[in-house]
């Protein structure tokens, strides 16, 4: 699962990238500046596993992590190959959900493609080529399901309406997640064609070092302009986290935060933040040789997380042992977990919660 760093050349995707990543991406004042999409595999900050390290001193841990792609700018006509069009349109529909990346600074030492700040005329031309893209792939499908449908196919009617409901909505400007339909239309026939409108978005208002804790005007426009997609909008001074990342010493990173009004950097509310937008959740393994957090999508079963270690987990799945985080941390050790009876045993039904520490019974 991987969430895709998109925007307008310019706006600071690449320096968020490498603060998020440490890969140091090539970042300049030009367009185009990011070919080929950089990848980086980020760690996820949670404080749990550091807790769990303190009170388990195992030999190592291993946080969990998301992956984050940085990919090229967007320029209009990007649905008709301008640019790096084709390219950005293929790398972003290999994405699991978008960090969308608007401009909401002033500087004139940095260009902007259109001469002028306007976050909402930016966030528009991005999404008019992600819609556009969209309704071709609309169109090619109803064009076969109205075939089937006029042959009393009651499956294709039910899908040319849903359809047709989205062809209208992107025709009038609407991303797919801002169209109303039913749970089903969305399950049955959307989530199949994998439209790029669809997919989950985080809107990260690039803001100056000044607005880094209230956002200014440009970013209530942002908020009031994207209320109907139930997306979240976060708002990141890039240049300053930038900053904060080029000091080694914790202390310093502290000293600096506090200094602009921040408990933490952006960055890590950001990564979090990508990590529930790609519907994904942790459990925990503690035990004196590794601390560890793995990844699993919110819902797993207990043998699908186990699944997540190996595959033989999860085909000799036995039983879970289960303890709340909240247990763990409050009882201070898995033995006192066990003698105060708080300690679960569950089976294959058990749905895995969040901060759960476990481990696993099975059989090979």
């Amino acid at each position: 699962m991987k969430a895709g760093i998109v925007g307008l050349p310019n706006v600071g995707k690449s320096t968020l990238f490498n603060c998020l990543s440490n890969a140091k991406a090539q970042s300049a004042n030009f367009p185009f500046c990011t070919i080929e999409p950089n990848v980086g595999v980020v760690n996820v900050p949670d404080p749990r596993i550091q807790r769990l390290e303190s009170l388990v001193k195992p030999e190592k841990v291993q946080p969990a992590t998301v992956e984050i792609v940085d990919i090229a700018g967007l320029v209009k006509g990007a649905s008709k190959g301008e640019g790096l069009g084709n390219q950005f349109l293929g790398n972003i529909r290999e994405t699991d959900a978008i960090l969308h990346v608007l401009r909401c600074f002033e500087d004139d030492n940095i260009v902007h493609v259109d001469g002028s700040i306007d976050p909402i005329r930016d966030k528009e031309t991005i999404d008019m080529e992600l819609q556009l893209k969209d309704l071709e792939t609309a169109e090619k499908k109803l064009e076969k399901v109205k075939r089937a449908a006029r042959t009393g196919n009651k499956e294709a009617q039910k899908e040319e309406a849903a359809l047709s409901k989205v062809k209208q909505g992107l025709e009038a400007g609407k991303s797919v997640r801002a169209i109303d339909l039913t749970e089903e239309e969305r399950k049955d026939f959307i989530k199949p064609l994998q439209f790029i409108t669809d997919k989950p978005v985080m809107y990260v208002c690039n803001v100056d070092e000044g607005a880094a804790v209230d956002g200014n005007a440009h970013v209530d426009r942002v908020r009031e302009a994207v209320k109907e997609e139930n997306a979240e909008v976060l708002v990141l001074a890039v240049g300053t986290e930038a900053d904060i990342t080029e000091l080694d010493d914790f202390e310093e990173r502290q000293m600096f935060l506090q200094d602009i009004g921040l408990e933490e950097p952006g960055s890590a509310k950001l990564i979090r933040g990508a990590y529930e937008l790609l519907n994904l959740q942790t459990y925990f393994t503690a035990g004196v040789k590794e601390v560890r957090a793995w990844t699993i999508p919110v819902g797993s079963t207990a043998p699908q997380a186990a699944g997540v270690i190996h595959t033989d987990f999860e085909k000799g799945f036995i039983r879970a042992e289960v303890i709340a985080y909240t247990d763990f941390d409050s009882f201070g050790s898995e033995a006192k977990v066990k003698e105060a009876g708080k300690m679960r045993v569950e089976g294959k039904e058990y749905i895995v919660q969040d901060g759960d520490v476990m481990h696993f019974r099975f059989n090979v």
